[in-house]
């Protein structure tokens, strides 16, 4: 199963008894290599285990106690970068504003460089195939267009380059400023050195005799200007897919007004609620913390949460999620969780956790990125020397050493991975889906078979009264007020039906005298003068019968049975006078949610510890294939332990602390609605929908992810492997090789950008 968070597989050392989780936010990285080099760095430090992230621009580290985030931080910024720790308040933009990466200072650069290159492509072309329009200073008119070009629009590149070399590293930046400075440098070269040849013709015979291949302005500006697209683009994509996770950072209410014991309201920083308080919060106003309505009752707005449209009406004993907007009504709130421990927090930790993982092959893109940079550098020299010693031109040594700087850039490599996991989590936490990492997602490609549990995830998990039957001659309200007077001090679920709609119906519940509960049987108590049974149907208690003997009763008992609700019988003295009949409730999405995962090509069977006449009447209901009932807890890990020997792949979906268990045992958990900490924490895949239509949803986005990922690693690997050794021969002009290279990062860009549509 999958860990929260998604690391190096270094284990801690002995001496480190504890440790602490540390997320920084990383400014100046410029590749998939910076991000292997920072890791590199963390992971040589004693104990430590990180993972970083360039597409999300995280460092995820795990350190022992004595390791502070100060020497962390310290780490980072000795090999020329930066960093924060992250408290949902800095974003990644925050700190790619200094570096030029912000997709506003990247536009403004690429305008620039796109007006100016192409009259500078146009000059080049013109002077070179009509050499009697060249006239006297064309050549310095060149370098007066390039100038901006490939100094002020590239800067980024140059500056990251003399970064790294300062603090000794290197990035594919490097690669980049030496192409446009080694472009620029033979141009000046041909300009200044060889203005004249042996013949004594001047530069501009020179020019047309070399073939145009002497200058390469045009070059370094067309390589300046690919590369500053591709860029703009990525940051562009990078800043959308990231609104999902500034969105659920923001819609955290800033203060909250909290009552006093004396019922005196305050208006404090949401940071001061602990745990037990209460709060207030009235229309238009985000609920500060999860809590529990103490008073109160409204329409809530949890789209922002969960992603659905509807509203959900709330009152008294009701749980609430920090972040759900009040629509109408005023609520008095306890706090239950506060701070980290919020599900808004989770979810946003979920985000940000899901962007690091990464897959074996991604690790090893990784390593190759690490050591790329001096690999090519070293193949450039070796083709100009090669080039040179079989005594080509110089100036096709110079074409082919540049095309391979410039062509090699394993940025596509680098990108493969965590574009499409951000757009995917982005994505997915619009719709209230969230992934926890790689592994997950890959199971879901394989699960062949989904194991459903009943209560809270195909029902609502809310028992209600669905009837009353009595006797001749007694009102069956009567019947419900005395059962809800004599349940109210219980807390069985069926009790809590009961009362909930006496509530309802009636406002006020009677008091109960002499309570007893009996386990297994039902609660007894005096009502008004009358000793009042409650229990079940089939039962005897040591004082009075409570087994249905009336035949019109007991027929209606059996047909309410057959539709799957649980019945209780209710005496008054000892006489048997009704029947009430409670059921949860079929969600109304469910069925609609099974078709969709059976579209998938996906077998649904319903596990529930519940009765088989109820279990089955909601699995005919959904359209499950088949239904397993009467299970407990370690029968359903069982279960699925059968199907996987079986050869199936599983997923397991539940939201209950029985459900832990299975979902940690099935090769994909799945975690419905707001759930609890054990569900959540068992599963690899969360939906805080109360909708089951979800599960199809994440899991075709699951799909379509890894088919993204596997698209991208596909493409740039042959990328790579193709393109090396045809620039090394020549085949490529450095133009063409910049703009091939750009147009490879820009394509696994695009191709995980298309996961936001999906």
């Amino acid at each position: 199963m999958t860990t929260l968070t998604a690391a190096h597989t270094g284990t801690p050392t002995a001496r480190s008894q504890t440790s602490h989780q540390v997320r920084l936010a990383v400014g100046g990285m410029t590749c998939g290599a910076c991000a292997a080099r920072i890791e590199y760095r963390l992971n040589k430090l004693d104990g430590v285990s990180a993972s970083v992230s360039f597409a999300a621009e995280r460092a995820s580290i795990t350190a022992p106690s004595e390791v502070t985030v100060a020497q962390l931080v310290g780490v980072i910024e000795a090999i020329g970068y930066r960093a924060a720790p992250v408290t949902y308040d800095v974003t990644s933009e925050d700190l790619g504003l200094a570096d030029g990466k912000s997709p506003k200072s990247l536009g403004r650069r690429l305008l620039i460089s796109s007006l100016l290159f192409m009259p500078l492509c146009d000059l080049s072309l013109v002077f070179w195939l009509i050499p009697v329009t060249r006239f006297s200073g064309w050549q310095e008119l060149l370098f007066a267009i390039a100038a901006p070009v490939v100094t002020y629009c590239a800067w980024p590149f140059h500056r990251a380059a003399l970064r790294g070399a300062r603090h000794g590293t290197y990035s594919m930046d490097t690669l980049v400023s030496l192409g446009i400075t080694s472009a620029v440098g033979w141009s000046a070269y041909s300009v200044l050195a060889l203005s004249t040849d042996t013949s004594g013709r001047s530069f501009g015979s020179f020019f047309s005799h070399q073939a145009r291949g002497a200058s390469y302005l045009d070059v370094a500006a067309g390589v300046t200007t690919f590369l500053l697209a591709g860029r703009f683009f990525e940051a562009s994509t990078r800043r959308r897919t990231g609104d999902a996770l500034r969105s659920l950072v923001s819609i955290g209410a800033k203060d909250v007004a909290i009552v006093d014991q004396v019922g005196n309201e305050s208006r404090l920083g949401v940071g001061a609620l602990v745990v037990g308080d209460l709060f207030v919060v009235r229309p238009g106003e985000a609920v500060a913390t999860d809590g529990e309505v103490w008073s109160g009752s409204c329409s809530l707005d949890r789209s922002a949460m969960t992603g659905e449209s509807r509203l959900v009406s709330v009152g008294p004993g009701d749980d609430v999620l920090g972040g759900s907007v009040v629509t109408d009504g005023r609520l008095v709130v306890r706090a239950t969780k506060v701070g980290r421990d919020t599900q808004l927090a989770h979810m946003i930790r979920l985000v940000e956790e899901a962007q690091h993982e990464k897959a074996e092959v991604q690790r090893l893109a990784d390593r190759i990125s690490r050591v790329f940079v001096p690999s090519v550098v070293a193949a450039a020299l070796l083709t100009l020397a090669g080039w040179l010693l079989a005594g080509g031109a110089a100036e096709r040594a110079v074409n082919a050493s540049l095309s391979v700087l410039i062509i090699a850039c394993p940025c596509a490599l680098g990108l493969a991975t965590p574009t499409a996991l951000l757009v995917a989590s982005g994505a997915g936490a619009r719709r209230g889906i969230f992934f926890k990492g790689y592994q997950g997602l890959e199971a879901s490609r394989r699960v062949d078979t989904v194991v459903l549990d009943k209560t809270g995830t195909v029902t609502s998990g809310v028992m209600t009264v669905v009837g009353v039957e009595s006797v001749d001659g007694v009102d069956p309200d009567r019947i419900l007020a005395s059962a809800a007077a004599v349940e109210q001090a219980s807390e069985h679920l069926l009790a809590r039906a009961i009362t909930a709609r006496a509530r309802e119906q009636f406002g006020k519940i009677e008091s109960v005298e002499d309570f007893v509960s009996v386990p297994g049987v039902g609660v007894r108590g005096c009502v008004g003068g009358l000793t009042v049974n409650v229990g079940q149907s089939r039962t005897r208690d040591h004082d009075h019968d409570l087994a249905v003997g009336h035949e019109p009763l007991d027929r209606r008992r059996l047909a309410w049975e057959a539709l799957g609700c649980t019945t209780a019988a209710v005496s008054w003295n000892g006489q048997l006078v009704g029947v009430i009949a409670v059921s949860d409730t079929v969600r109304e999405t469910s069925a609609a949610a099974v078709a969709a995962l059976g579209a998938l090509g996906l077998r649904c069977i319903l596990l529930t510890g519940d009765n088989d006449a109820a279990a089955r009447a909601v699995g005919e209901a959904v359209g499950c294939h088949e239904v397993v009932s009467g299970v407990l807890p370690a029968d359903k890990v069982a279960f699925i332990r059968d199907l996987q020997a079986k050869g199936h792949v599983v997923a397991m979906v539940g939201d209950g602390v029985n459900d832990g268990p299975a979902l940690a045992t099935a090769d994909l958990g799945i975690a419905v609605g707001s759930g609890t900490d054990v569900a959540i924490n068992a599963a690899d895949l969360i939906v805080v929908r109360d909708d089951l239509v979800a599960v199809a949803t994440a899991i075709g986005l699951a799909r379509r992810t890894i088919g993204t990922i596997r698209g991208n690693l596909a493409w740039a690997f042959a990328y790579n492997l193709a393109a090396l050794p045809a620039a090394a021969c020549g085949l490529l002009n450095p133009l063409i090789a910049g703009a091939a290279m750009v147009l490879s990062s820009t394509l696994v860009v695009w191709n995980s950008a298309r996961l936001q549509r999906s």
